[in-house]
């Protein structure tokens, strides 16, 4: 699908989340401050289905809490760069959904602010995060369906090596974000 529209900036106060961008820390996979900024965005699309869930989660008392979304390119490669490994980090030759704008990585937050426990931090990178891990708590378990339920229910599918991560269906037939529009994008917003 063409990208006709700009990303659409995510706002705490305009989406009703909170947002953590890893990669604009060190305290991340890689060690290091990925993002030279910690602003939040997303496909017109994906930002449509990221309101359903915000509606979903908040009718079940919980908030959603995003550590990731659009991703630029030279971000993925820095990425592949530490852990080249197909099915958690996708090759920047081929291209990332978080590079077409169409994934964000996300948890659940109850209504205490406090993220819900799912069994491993966010970018774990073992089998442990795989969403339907048998050899979790079945709190844990009850954790990630709440947040798959609520995703699904929004229009997003799951990916099953990460329980964190949710993307459009169809995702690889977007095109990336080019580094011009992401640029417009980041003037826009300031």
């Amino acid at each position: 699908m063409p990208l006709s529209t700009p990303l659409v900036q995510i706002r705490e106060a305009t989406h009703d989340v909170v947002i953590d961008m890893m990669y604009a820390r060190p305290d991340n996979f890689t060690g290091q401050v990925i993002y030279s900024h910690k602003l939040c965005f997303l496909h017109p699309e994906a930002e449509a289905c990221l309101r359903r869930a915000v509606t979903g989660a908040r009718a079940f008392g919980f908030r959603l809490k995003i550590f990731d979304a659009f991703r630029p390119h030279e971000a993925q490669e820095a990425l592949w760069a530490v852990l080249p490994v197909p099915g958690y980090v996708a090759d920047p030759a081929k291209g990332s959904n978080h590079t077409r704008g169409v994934a964000v990585d996300l948890t659940l937050l109850d209504a205490g602010g406090k993220e819900l426990d799912m069994g491993t931090p966010v970018d774990t990178m073992t089998p442990a995060s795989h969403h339907f891990h048998a050899d979790l708590p079945a709190a844990v378990q009850l954790n990630r369906m709440k947040l798959l339920t609520i995703m699904l229910e929004a229009g997003f599918v799951h990916h099953p090596m990460e329980w964190w991560h949710y993307q459009l269906p169809e995702a690889k037939e977007f095109e990336l974000v080019s580094s011009a529009v992401f640029a417009g994008c980041l003037d826009a917003a300031a």
